[in-house]
Order: structure tokens, then sequence, then C-alpha cells
């Protein structure tokens, strides 16, 4: 396994989403926070818009898996571009109704409502999460307000939670659809990291796997992570274990700015230049380990990125999910 090659150890494929192991920005903070608050107060409908990779679905899963939401039963749909026969099929299997319900709207409708009355009275919430809500057809996004109805005189009976990419805003601003977006009780909106988030990031995460982040990527590395990532996670992930793996191909212990830029050609991506803060550059490279690879004859060295880490109080708490096995 070639993370061995870089002082790491093996991960599993999958972590169980949990706060105290998320690198979360102040607007991820934010947006958990919200959502915890929205589930445990009972709130109507709360929105959730982030750019695709940014981490929707992660915080989703954090939220309603968490232990102190222990009495939320939640039902997810992924794939939102359905027909509305199809979508009332689907909700009716993923809330264990009769078959019956599956065939015929109103016996949807009255099971349903039975079902999150006895869920009720057993102090249990019912929330229905709609990933992808960008793509849900004006149609569909009417059927989803009127499940907001079901309720008793003091509480909502289901709560739901919209999450989509910033276009799904622009489909809430819709005169058809104002009626949907009057019952929106709360919103929030994470965007991707900054540079210095991404290396902060890229930093949490190799230290949760055991190694360190200046061991193996310099700063001009991780600019170049974020200038062509554009600061979304999910791309960081691709290009650092693609780069690592590259770096591992070829037999250097560091990754380079040259290396990144092969990974982003081979996936065909775009660099966009971003305004770096100089960092002091305190760090040496560690001993034992080869110097920085020079890209060109004649150039100058790249230094070791731990400057743009520095802010990492305590990064092994951070998840590291990036770097599969191979």
């Amino acid at each position: 396994m070639y993370l061995r090659f870089f002082g790491l150890r093996e991960l599993p494929f999958e972590l169980t989403p949990d706060p105290k192991f998320l690198y979360l920005t102040p607007r991820h903070r934010e947006a958990l926070s919200t959502l915890h608050y929205g589930v445990s107060a009972g709130k109507s409908l709360t929105v959730l818009l982030g750019e695709a990779g940014t981490g929707k679905t992660t915080l989703l899963r954090t939220v309603l898996e968490s232990s102190e939401h222990g009495h939320v039963r939640w039902v997810s749909i992924n794939n939102p571009i359905l027909t509305r026969e199809d979508f009332v099929r689907t909700l009716a299997l993923r809330f264990e109704l009769r078959e019956a319900a599956a065939r015929s709207k109103s016996t949807f409708l009255d099971e349903l409502e039975r079902e999150l009355r006895d869920r009720r009275s057993r102090q249990e919430i019912s929330v229905l999460v709609v990933d992808e809500a960008q793509s849900l057809s004006n149609e569909l996004l009417e059927e989803i307000r009127l499940l907001a109805n079901i309720e008793t005189a003091a509480d909502k009976l289901l709560l739901l939670v919209l999450a989509g990419q910033p276009e799904f805003a622009a489909k809430l601003n819709d005169p058809r659809l104002r009626q949907l977006k009057q019952r929106v009780a709360l919103r929030c909106e994470i965007a991707p990291f900054d540079v210095a988030e991404t290396g902060a990031y890229i930093a949490s995460r190799i230290a949760t796997a055991g190694g360190e982040s200046a061991r193996l990527f310099t700063r001009e590395a991780v600019i170049a992570i974020h200038e062509c990532a554009h600061g979304i996670p999910r791309t960081i992930n691709v290009i650092c274990d693609n780069a690592l793996l590259g770096a591992f191909a070829i037999g250097r212990s560091l990754v380079d700015r040259g290396i990144v830029m092969d990974v982003v050609a081979d996936f065909d991506l775009k660099a966009e230049p971003v305004a770096v803060v100089p960092v002091a550059e305190t760090a040496e490279v560690p001993p034992n380990r080869p110097a920085p690879v020079v890209e060109a004859a004649g150039a100058e060295r790249e230094t070791p990125s731990r400057g743009l880490f520095e802010q990492v109080s305590n990064p092994r708490r951070f998840a590291f999910f990036g770097i599969a096995r191979r």
C-alpha cells in the first residue's frame, strides 16, 4: 500500500461522520448548528445551500446520525428527478407503508399521517431530507410543500430539509413557488474553502492519518491544489490522492507543484489564481528526508508547507476521509 511509503497508516474507505472528526470552517460550523437547531426545534422547512462537493451531504448525515438525535427517524431522497407517481411510491417505500399506499395518493396521505402521528406519540421526530433539490420540478416542490401541512395543533409532524446547489436559491424566487419560500424557517449556506482553509483541511486529514503535512506537500503545491480545486473539498481530495500516488510512482516523498499540475492536466482541471498572504518560511526540511524537488534547473526550491497549517491547533481531532487504499 502506497500510504506506508509516506509514513501514513491505512484507513477504512469510509468513516462515520461525527462533528469532532470533521474539519469545519466558520461557515460549515454555522450551517451545522443551524441544521441541529432546525431538527431540535421542530422547524418545518430548512434549506441548505452549497456548491457541489462542499460537504452538504456530510453535514446532513452528521446531524441526523448524531447521538443527540437518537429520537429522530429520517428518510432521504438523493435523486429527486422523479415523476409525481414515482415520488409517492418512493416515500411509501421509505416510510415502510403498506403496498396499497404506493398505488394511491389518497391512501398514501392517510397512511403517512397515521404513521407520523404514531411516531410523535412515541416522542419520535420524522424528517424528510431531499438532496440535489435544485433538480426538483415545480410539481414536486409543490407536493413537498403540501407535506409540510401535516401537523397537529402544536407541532409539525414531518420536518423538511432541502439541500441544493446555489441555483436552488434562484429557483425559490420563482413567483409560482412563493408559498414554499414563505415556509422556509431556516436557511444556511456553505462556501468553498479559501487558500488558508484548504491548507488547514489538507493538514487535518494528513494528521488524522498519522502523517505530517509539511513532510508531504510543499507550500507551492498546496497553493496549486487550491487554485485548481477552486476550494471544493471533493476536488481537493481527488488531487491530493492522485498527487501522492504520482509521487509514490516516481519515488518522491514530497509532493511539489509540478506533480500537482501533472494531476491537474490528467483531470483537465483549470487553475484560478488567488492572492496568497505571504507566509513566514520558518520550517526546515525534516531530517533524514529528501530535499524538496526542484522543478527546473536553476529554479528556487519549494518550501515545506508548515506555515499554511499553523492555524490547526489540534489537527488530530479532524477527520481524514481522502487518501484511499490502492
